[in-house]
């Protein structure tokens, strides 16, 4: 059946093509997701990707599956962009009501966009070869996409095409025209930085499950809590060391006391928004509604949560842009 629609499709067949490439279109979108940390850029480099391998077929020898050679021309798409990006800029402190305290330090990876948990159906649950040594559900979360923007791009593409993916050291050689002993060198020292980036889950409770009563019961009390402007009861909810971000504002929090300060800020200001749930990157998330006079209440941003046991360890808040990727509006009307 694949040969005789890479035949069809070589001919300049469309619908052929289409069906050849459709299974791992997903997939193939979380891919660049992960190597570029943006959605949109993401989604550019998932056309450029179908585009070249259309163009390409040709030459496409059967040496490796359709999915191999797919990934090999998404993965080199995506070192081109990140070779010759223009980042989405950092961006300056939005709230002009509100007078932040002086940040813990100023974030690199301010072009980080979330991931909607609906495009994440049928993209997160394919067959990893027998090298992938990171659950999927951690592979697409906010800190470890964050982690992975920092590594020079060949080391980026080697981890995740080896740990994440679980392709062999001779595919992934072979997807980027290098040896094997190359591709090990950069794994080693992608997979060094990454550890001095990223505690090991094991020493981090487990996040309750997605759609379990404990997750439930802790994001009704954040709602209740953020909504209402209520500090002490917010801050009990947070962990000893939880980080805060807001990319693109480079502006990071680590730690109880001063992310408190930040919100005391935000809370003393009068803001007070209404929360609208959905997922992003596999956790719980939530579209901010800021209460206006006139009762119309305007998106201001999406508030991401990463947990742990029943506390929440990170806050990642986005600006209102990102809203109809999750189908939330960008206004809604009055009570």
């Amino acid at each position: 059946m694949t040969t005789e629609l890479i035949t069809r499709a070589r001919a300049g067949d469309g619908e052929a093509f289409r069906e050849l490439t459709e299974p791992h279109r997903r997939e193939l979108q979380v891919h660049c997701y992960r190597m570029l940390g943006s959605l949109q850029d993401a989604e550019d480099a998932l056309q450029d990707t179908l585009l070249a391998a259309w163009r390409g077929l040709g030459g496409f020898e059967g040496r490796a599956s359709i999915r191999s050679w797919l990934y090999r021309i998404a993965t080199n798409t995506c070192l081109n962009a990140r070779r010759s990006a223009s980042r989405r800029r950092a961006r300056e402190w939005d709230m002009p009501e509100v007078e932040p305290p002086e940040p813990t330090r100023l974030g690199e990876v301010v072009w980080l966009e979330p991931y909607p948990d609906a495009l994440l159906q049928g993209a997160v649950d394919v067959p990893l070869g027998p090298e992938a040594r990171y659950e999927q559900s951690e592979a697409i979360s906010l800190a470890f996409v964050t982690a992975l923007q920092v590594l020079p791009p060949r080391q980026l593409a080697v981890l995740i095409l080896r740990d994440v993916l679980g392709f062999h050291a001779n595919e992934v050689a072979e997807m980027l025209d290098s040896t094997v002993e190359s591709v090990n060198s950069a794994l080693k020292r992608a997979r060094a930085s990454l550890r001095r980036r990223q505690p090991p889950a094991d020493e981090r409770e487990p996040a309750p499950a997605p759609g379990s009563a404990s997750e439930q019961a802790l994001m009704a009390e954040f709602v209740r809590a953020y909504k209402s402007g209520d500090l002490d009861a917010l801050v009990a909810l947070l962990t000893d060391d939880v980080f805060v971000s807001m990319p693109p504002i480079p502006l990071e929090y680590e730690g109880r006391d001063v992310v408190a300060r930040l919100f005391g800020s935000i809370f003393g200001s009068g803001r007070r928004v209404d929360l609208v749930p959905t997922r992003a990157n596999g956790q719980p998330a939530f579209g901010a509604y800021l209460r206006a006079a006139t009762g119309i209440r305007h998106g201001s941003g999406l508030f991401v949560l990463t947990l742990t046991g029943d506390r929440i360890c990170a806050f990642t808040r986005f600006d209102n842009s990102v809203l109809p990727w999750f189908g939330l509006p960008r206004s809604l009307p009055g009570r």
